[in-house]
C-alpha cells in the first residue's frame, strides 16, 4: 500500500504524541512516586511548588537543566555522554510496537493508535531491552570510577540473568497465541469473555504473568532488584559521577522502560485495550467511543501497573545480591521451563 502525505504526517504526529506522553508520564511519576512514599511513611511529600505539590516534577526538570555540566577529568568524554543518551533512547523507542487502541476513523481517514505493528513485535521489544544495558555499562565504563563500573557490571549480570526467564516466560504466550506481533496478540483478547473462557492471557498464562512481572522488577531495576544503585555498598552506583541532565536522562530512562514495561504486560496478559461489552458500546455509542475508552482505559492499566511498582518499592526491602541471582537461575528459570513444558502438554491434550 503506497503512503501518502497525511498518512506520513499522521504517523508523525502519532510518534510526537506517543513520545511526549512517555515524557510527561516519566516526569509525573516522580511526583506520584514521592507522594506514595511519603503516604506510606506518613509524611506529606511534595507541597511547596504549586498546589499539593504539583508543579515539583517542573521545578526539577528546571533545576537538572540548569545545573553545571560536569565530566571528570579522568572519564572518557565523549563516551561518558553515549551512555545516558543509549539510556533514554533505547527506552523511549520501545514504545513503537505497542498498541494503544484500535484504529479511529476520522471522516474517510482509518488513523492507528499503533506506530508500527511488525510480525515481530515482541523480539523488537526484547532487543531493546537488550540495548538498554549498553548505556549503563558504557556510562559506568566511561566515569573511570571503580564504584561506578561494579554497578554497571552488576546492572549488566542482573539483566542478563532475568532476560532469560523473560524470554522463557514469553515462549508459553507464544505457544498460546501463535504469534509474535503485539497488535494481533491484543486482538486475541478481544472484549473480556470468548468461547466459555477468559479471554485475556493472564487466564492463560497466570505462571508466566508472574514470571514476567518479576523479570520487569529486575529488568528496570526497581526495587527489590535495585542493586545496580545500592547507595549502601555503590555510592550511587553506574551513575554516581553524573550531574546536571545527564543524570536526569538516567533517571528519565528508569521511569520510561517502568511505563513501558507496564504497557507490554497490559498488552500481553490484560487485553490491552480490550475491555467486557466493547462490542454493545460500539454499537449504541459509536466505534470512535469504543475505541477512546479502550485507549482510557489501557492507560488505566498501566498506571495501575506503575503504582504496584511504586507499593513495592516502599515496602519490600532490597535482596542481597546472591538472593538475587539465586531467584533468577535456581527458581525462575526452572519455572519458566515447567510453565513451557505444562503449557505444550495442555495445548496438546486439551
Amino acid at each position: 500500500m503506497e503512503l501518502t502525505i497525511a498518512d506520513i504526517a499522521i504517523k508523525f504526529g502519532l510518534i510526537i504524541i506517543i513520545f511526549l506522553i512517555s515524557l510527561v508520564v516519566a516526569m509525573y511519576s516522580t511526583y506520584a512516586e514521592r507522594k506514595i512514599a511519603a503516604f506510606f511513611q506518613d509524611r506529606v511529600g511534595p507541597n511547596r511548588a504549586g498546589p499539593w505539590g504539583i508543579l515539583q516534577p517542573l521545578a526539577d526538570g528546571g533545576k537538572m537543566f540548569l545545573k553545571e555540566e560536569i565530566i571528570p577529568t579522568n572519564a572518557t568524554p565523549f563516551l561518558f555522554i553515549v551512555g545516558p543518551s543509549l539510556a533514554i533512547l533505547t527506552a523511549c523507542i520501545g514504545s513503537a510496537v505497542i498498541p494503544w487502541g484500535q484504529n479511529l476513523t476520522i471522516g474517510d481517514k482509518v488513523i492507528p493508535l499503533q506506530v508500527t505493528d511488525i510480525n515481530v513485535g515482541i523480539l523488537y521489544i526484547f532487543g531493546v531491552v537488550s540495548l538498554g544495558v549498553y548505556g549503563v555499562m558504557i556510562g559506568g565504563w566511561a566515569s573511570n570510577n571503580k564504584y561506578s563500573l561494579l554497578g554497571a557490571i552488576r546492572a549488566a549480570s542482573q539483566n542478563i540473568s532475568y532476560e532469560i526467564s523473560m524470554g522463557l516466560s514469553i515462549i508459553a504466550l507464544l505457544m498460546v497465541t501463535g504469534t509474535l506481533s503485539l497488535g494481533e496478540i491484543a486482538q486475541q483478547q478481544h472484549g473480556f469473555w470468548a468461547d466459555g473462557w477468559f479471554s485475556w492471557n493472564v487466564f492463560k498464562q497466570p505462571l508466566g504473568f508472574l514470571l514476567f512481572l518479576i523479570c520487569a522488577f529486575a529488568e528496570t531495576n526497581r526495587t527489590p532488584f535495585d542493586l545496580p544503585e545500592c547507595e549502601t555498598e555503590l555510592v550511587g552506583g553506574y551513575h554516581t559521577e553524573y550531574s546536571s541532565m545527564k543524570l536526569g536522562f538516567y533517571l528519565f530512562a528508569e521511569y520510561i522502560n517502568m511505563f513501558i514495561s507496564s504497557a507490554v504486560m497490559a498488552t500481553l496478559y490484560f487485553g490491552g485495550y480490550n475491555y467486557p461489552f466493547m462490542d454493545w458500546v460500539a454499537a449504541n455509542a459509536g466505534p470512535n467511543i469504543s475505541v477512546i475508552l479502550g485507549t482510557a482505559l489501557m492507560f488505566g492499566k498501566v498506571f495501575l501497573f506503575i503504582f504496584f511498582f511504586m507499593w513495592v518499592r516502599w515496602t519490600i526491602p532490597r535482596f542481597r545480591y546472591d538472593q538475587l541471582m539465586d531467584l533468577g537461575w535456581k527458581i525462575l528459570i526452572p519455572l519458566a521451563i515447567a510453565n513451557i513444558i505444562i503449557t505444550g502438554v495442555v495445548i496438546t491434550f486439551l
